[in-house]
């Protein structure tokens, strides 16, 4: 035996060699940011996914809602009181198929054994349905006048899609107006009160001593009024007839003024238990300024929490103000709301003689739980322990 090979010096062959971090979708989760890796656990969700879909579009229709909407809110017709939703067809009594979808005039006539006024279909006159129609006209997004609106029929031809309410007006035209406001206040009144809650309840938190009593003291105020009476009182101090703007303008303050009070408290827990963390302590031993202290080391602590607060307080407020205006405390005609178009369905024999009353309430079932379930995507990957 060669002696060379007894002392060879032998290596090791089970030696681990190092790797880099496991990757996902050719993203090293060893350095990705606090946002990266929500992102890519919100991506797993999929209803939540769907749900931003969804939102995007109530949101494009409420945006270019002029546009969209056949009629204005002032366009009404006695002749189609409560007329019922217009069916589109593609097919005619002959049996001959048509491309463009097309719908029939409707007639009045009476109920032979009821008397009640009903509406039918006079089969001998069609009207296509046309895109980018003339109408009335508009101020496009505000920048420029125009009368050219998504769909229609030529004149003298009506089309209703959602059918038509008790004073003759085009229920789908006002539904989609109406997402206008109520689309927008609650994110306006939402925003306010995320300031005000933020700024409040981190001045209460991270200071202490009287300041944290005094704050503390206005939020158990504010939360010992029970919500209608609260309301009532608050619309009741608006002036009647006052331009729609203002208004608006009303209605976002009484939200905001309500609305703060739950996060400035929790906002207000996080900070005690986070203002005497290391960090943040060597950071005042450093002569950082409280004011940097407060936006750099502690809002990031839960910077998540507070997008998942906001997401799900969204849906609260568009039932608030659904239901100040379904109970006219809130936005009144001639303006309109889904709230507001919600008042004709009070009654039972409205729903039970004309159901299509009842599409704004599905319009908004849909918006609060499409929103309800972003939240709970939002929330799931906020979690840091969550795989």
């Amino acid at each position: 035996m060669n002696p060379s090979t007894i002392f060879k010096k032998k290596t090791p062959t089970n030696n681990k060699v190092s790797r880099p971090a496991k990757r996902k979708n050719n993203i090293d989760l060893n350095y990705s940011s606090q946002w990266k890796l929500m992102y890519l656990r919100f991506k797993k969700h999929k209803l939540a996914r769907i749900s931003l879909v969804i939102l995007g579009v109530l949101y494009l229709v409420a945006l270019f809602a002029q546009f969209i909407a056949p009629y204005s809110l002032q366009s009404y017709d006695s002749k189609y009181v409560n007329a019922p939703p217009t069916l589109l067809r593609f097919v005619d009594v002959e049996g001959k198929f048509h491309l463009r979808p097309f719908v029939y005039e409707l007639k009045s006539d009476r109920d032979p054994e009821t008397m009640r006024k009903i509406f039918v279909n006079n089969e001998e006159k069609t009207y296509p349905l046309q895109l980018f129609v003339k109408g009335e006209e508009y101020k496009f997004l505000g920048l420029f006048r125009t009368d050219i609106h998504l769909l229609g029929v030529e004149q003298p031809g009506r089309i209703f899609l959602l059918g038509t309410d008790g004073m003759g007006r085009d229920l789908f035209s006002r539904i989609v107006l109406g997402s206008q406001i109520s689309l927008s206040i609650p994110l306006v009144g939402v925003g306010i009160s995320f300031v005000i809650g933020l700024i409040l309840g981190g001045i209460s938190g991270y200071f202490g001593g009287w300041i944290d009593s005094l704050i503390q003291r206005i939020i158990e105020i504010i939360r010992s009024f029970p919500t209608l009476p609260l309301w009532m009182a608050l619309s009741a101090a608006i002036p009647p007839r006052i331009p729609v703007v203002t208004m608006y303008f009303y209605i976002v303050i009484i939200f905001a003024l309500i609305g703060w009070t739950d996060l400035a408290r929790v906002v207000r827990g996080k900070f005690i238990s986070l203002k005497n963390e290391d960090y943040v302590i060597a950071a005042k031993i450093a002569g950082v300024s409280d004011a940097k202290i407060i936006i750099k080391h502690l809002l990031p602590g839960f910077i998540s929490y507070l997008v998942v607060a906001t997401t799900l307080a969204i849906p609260g407020m568009i039932l608030s103000e659904t239901a100040m205006s379904f109970l006219g405390l809130g936005i009144r005609s001639p303006a309109t709301s889904w709230g507001v178009l919600l008042q004709e369905a009070q009654q039972i024999e409205n729903v039970a003689l004309y159901p299509w009353k009842l599409f704004p309430l599905g319009i908004v079932i849909l918006t609060v739980l499409t929103y309800n379930f972003l939240g709970d995507g939002m929330r799931d990957a906020a979690d840091p322990y969550k795989k």
